[in-house]
């Protein structure tokens, strides 16, 4: 897998690392039957909606990478429905991760630096930074979910 900017290739493929690690601790999670911490935030009503929302995240950053660069639209589908969204993973995973490889791979190092965008959450990222961002979202709530199950085993 050749890019322009080597930074951009190992965030994609460490973003698809993660991605899995995390589908793969909620999966263990879901399992155990442990409740998720009672909190006011939506993506956190089930484990359903959870996984949803990191794969949900995933499509967005692209999306909104694409549209700050004026790529293509990288034809990632919409995230599948809560209530289907266990049985339908694994194969939008795959995806996910195989359009998330294609967009960036011709986009010049400089591009990833300057200038900066406002993210829909109204903080300015670069698209170097974005990219840094999805890779750590799924690294957050797998360790979260890891702390639920350390919790429950001790």
């Amino acid at each position: 897998m050749e890019f322009s900017y080597r930074g951009a290739r190992a965030l994609v493929l460490l973003h698809e690392k993660y991605l899995q690690q995390f589908l793969d601790t909620w999966k263990k999670a879901k399992a155990s039957g442990i409740s998720l911490p009672i909190t006011d935030d939506p993506n956190y009503e089930s484990y359903d909606m959870l996984l949803r929302h990191v794969l949900r995240s995933a499509r967005r950053y692209m999306v909104w990478m694409c549209e700050k660069l004026e790529l293509s639209d990288p034809e990632i589908k919409p995230v599948p429905e809560a209530d289907v969204i266990e049985a339908e993973a694994e194969n939008y995973l795959h995806h996910l991760l195989e359009q998330w490889r294609k967009p960036l791979r011709d986009v010049p190092e400089e591009r990833f630096y300057k200038p900066q965008y406002t993210a829909p959450w109204k903080s300015d990222y670069c698209i170097d930074a974005m990219l840094e961002h999805a890779v750590m979202h799924p690294i957050r709530h797998h360790f979260q979910l890891g702390e639920l199950i350390e919790k429950n085993e001790s």
